[in-house]
């Protein structure tokens, strides 16, 4: 079994290069494509399912699984137009904008310096002579549709830009049913739509994305306390599932930054190969939310204690994460490229494989299945190894190509753990347990193998960068 030598101490990952793999297996890929695309639209492909699925399953985990203080809600796309004036969006959820009269194209004004001309890239929007810009316009983010088959005023309806409000305006519904008090909290993942003006940098920025929300409802004067829990929590999240620690920071907002309801919020930020960006936003947002809904609905959206007979409006505590965000960090921290030394051939040595790190929670796929070939009944045991385990975890199948072409294939879409049935396995019942990470070879009876697999996977596990 050949040892491993590091390709570059250093990270090899750029956004091209995952964009690359993502498109080449499967992963992601633009939407639209055989019509020219769509401007910052993608669709998820098989291991992007599975990746994208097994991170939302993961926020569940947490959420749900691991505490008995929060609740699940699906709340719908299309709300009462009222609700996004309650919220604010409807008359300040906008972004300053100016047109090009000569290239046609459309800028966010506070991201001029940031942004390439529209007919010459290397310069900015208004730094050539062709430029012929027009004054900044508030430009509202939210898309607009009707509700029903005559296009009329009274039909305007919004498709949501978070799913927070969905949250809010169920408060009571929730309290009702679910037999909880404050603190307690509102979970919910749903697709959120912005008509951004610039997206970009693949699916870090989109116009249609997935959100987990969670807004935590407790006392007042407790606000601060579960403000500080949900920070370390959610830190925690990410760097249980593997990001590195030194990737991660979290970064208060400043006092002009806030929004005017927020006595603090922190951004989870990753270090992408686009600089630090946003994964993550944890705000206190006091008692703004249940306020202005009570006060624009009519209905009142309190706790009342039974014990103290006291009568309040819950503060609130948001943690709002984007699936699609997290999904980008996690392909970005586990991608690697290294050389293997040795003599084995099988494993190609001397050539650079490119590998996803992924902490095995999260791999699209936990094992792969290879008849080492396709003939003296190894693809017959093999199909049957890979029935048995399929019912316990996500299992792939393989016999196309060479054993290395097979197993760089894995390696590619993250697949932790591989089983090679060879003419041994025929013999004694035995087959090859290969790890992704380390390339260490086991051999381990059939009988024994879905144990030793759950028992893996079940293992704490941190990603071999941090060794380096």
């Amino acid at each position: 079994m050949g040892a491993i030598e590091d390709s570059s101490a250093a990270d090899v990952v750029t956004m091209d290069k995952i964009v690359a793999l993502c498109k080449r297996r499967g992963f992601i890929f633009p939407s639209s494509e055989i019509y020219g695309g769509v401007g910052s639209t993608y669709d998820f492909g098989h291991y992007g399912v599975l990746l994208k699925g097994n991170v939302k399953s993961e926020w569940w985990r947490a959420m749900l699984q691991e505490r008995d203080d929060i609740v699940a809600l699906d709340s719908a796309i299309l709300q009462h137009p009222r609700v996004w004036e309650a919220s604010g969006h409807l008359a300040g959820f906008t972004d300053p904008l100016v047109d090009c009269k000569t290239c046609g194209q459309r800028f966010r004004a506070d991201h001029l310096a940031d942004l390439p001309c529209g007919r010459k890239p290397s310069k900015h929007p208004g730094e050539t002579d062709e430029c012929d810009l027009t004054g900044a316009r508030d430009f509202n983010l939210m898309f607009e549709t009707t509700i029903g088959p005559v296009k009329e005023s009274g039909a305007t309806a919004y498709l949501r830009p978070e799913t927070a409000q969905g949250i809010f305006i169920n408060f009571k519904n929730v309290l009702q049913f679910s037999r909880k008090k404050p603190p307690f909290g509102i979970a919910q993942i749903g697709k959120s739509f912005r008509n951004e003006i610039t997206p970009g940098n693949f699916i870090f920025r989109t116009r249609e994305f997935e959100q987990m929300e969670m807004e935590f409802f407790v006392p007042p004067n407790e606000s601060q306390k579960w403000f500080e829990h949900w920070l370390t929590e959610r830190m925690l999240w990410y760097t249980e599932l593997g990001l590195r620690s030194d990737h991660l920071r979290l970064r208060a907002h400043d006092r002009d930054e806030l929004s005017h309801y927020s006595s603090g919020t922190s951004d989870v930020e990753y270090l992408f190969p686009i600089g630090w960006s946003e994964l993550e936003g944890i705000a206190n947002r006091g008692d703004f939310d249940l306020t202005q809904h009570a006060q624009f609905s009519g209905e009142k959206l309190e706790y009342f204690d039974p014990q103290t007979k006291e009568r309040y409006v819950p503060h609130v505590i948001e943690p709002a994460a984007g699936a699609d965000r997290a999904t980008l960090a996690f392909l970005v921290d586990a991608y690697d490229e290294e050389v293997v030394q040795g003599e084995d051939g099988r494993e190609g040595a001397g050539e650079t494989r490119t590998v996803l790190r992924l902490h095995p929670r999260l791999a699209p796929v936990k094992v792969a299945v290879l008849p080492l070939v396709k003939k003296d009944g190894q693809p017959e045991l093999a199909h049957k190894v890979y029935e048995d385990l399929r019912a316990r975890m996500q299992a792939e199948y393989d016999e196309g190509g060479s054993i290395g072409k097979r197993y760089r294939r894995q390696d590619e879409i993250g697949t932790p753990w591989g089983v090679t049935v060879d003419h041994q396995s025929l013999d004694d019942g035995t087959v090859t347990l290969r790890d992704r990470d380390s390339l260490a070879q086991d051999r381990i009876a059939i009988d024994d193998l879905e144990a030793e697999l759950q028992r893996r996977l079940a293992a704490p596990w941190q990603t071999p960068k941090l060794k380096r």
